[in-house]
């Protein structure tokens, strides 16, 4: 069985794929100081996403190794996937996935393309379009940019033996119909080590990261040439 997703319902897809990976880059773009034990107050939320601000200022790319759970409710068994992804703020980033179903996933901020090798073919997507897509790419570029992050999600988060424990969750019901929380799970080291997001019918995603670094990315890395021969479709008709 073909595991592509977007063939039955390829915004969802999309949605789905960016979000979870501009989320998991929010947090590889913050190197957190130490913080309470125990919950985090409201003050402490505010000095976390200063410190996010001024991390992520100071080093706006970030990439990892990652292995990845899809726990969907119309299949049996979980889906299981690993591979490496890099991020570039504010809008950049590029996903790659190895193993029997390998794609490739990349952004430049004005178009979006979904690569199956396999297949020889490739999923094109413009942004700015004012699209579905471009609400969830907005609503992940202001978590991204902290702008009224607070605003946007409610913050709160606790100390645990191994490290911290974060959880987002949308105020607004029109982002609650992308996702309904994320959790981040971070290590002593203030790495992201595990994100976990709930979608509204059930779906859930795990994703555990290995490997992080700030190390510069080359900006060749978020561009992509389809190979000779890719059979190209553009699911939202631009």
């Amino acid at each position: 069985m073909r595991e592509k997703f977007s063939t039955i319902q390829p915004t969802r897809f999309v949605k789905r794929s960016v979000l979870t990976v501009a989320v998991a880059m929010m947090i590889f773009l913050a190197c957190f100081s130490a913080l309470h034990a125990g919950p985090l107050s409201s003050d402490d939320v505010k000095n976390l996403v200063a410190r996010i601000r001024e991390k992520r200022a100071q080093a706006p790319q970030a990439q990892a190794d990652f292995v990845e759970e899809k726990v969907i409710h119309l299949l049996n068994k979980p889906i299981t996937s690993s591979g490496k992804v890099w991020f570039q703020a504010p809008n950049k980033f590029r996903r790659e996935v190895k193993g029997n179903s390998p794609s490739v996933t990349v952004s430049d901020g004005r178009q979006l393309w979904i690569y199956y090798p396999n297949f020889k073919s490739a999923e094109h997507y413009s942004l700015g379009k004012r699209s579905p897509l471009d609400a969830a790419i907005a609503t992940i570029n202001t978590a991204l940019n902290l702008e009224n992050v607070e605003n946007i999600f409610q913050i709160s988060g606790a100390k645990i033996d191994n490290g911290y424990d974060l959880e987002l969750t949308p105020r607004s019901s029109s982002t609650k119909r992308m996702f309904q929380m994320f959790r981040l799970r971070l290590n002593n080291d203030l790495f992201a080590e595990r994100t976990e997001m709930l979608q509204p019918n059930g779906d859930r995603i795990v994703t555990t990261y290995s490997n992080q670094t700030r190390a510069p990315i080359a900006g060749s890395t978020f561009d992509f040439t389809p190979p000779p021969g890719t059979e190209i479709t553009t699911p939202l008709g631009r």
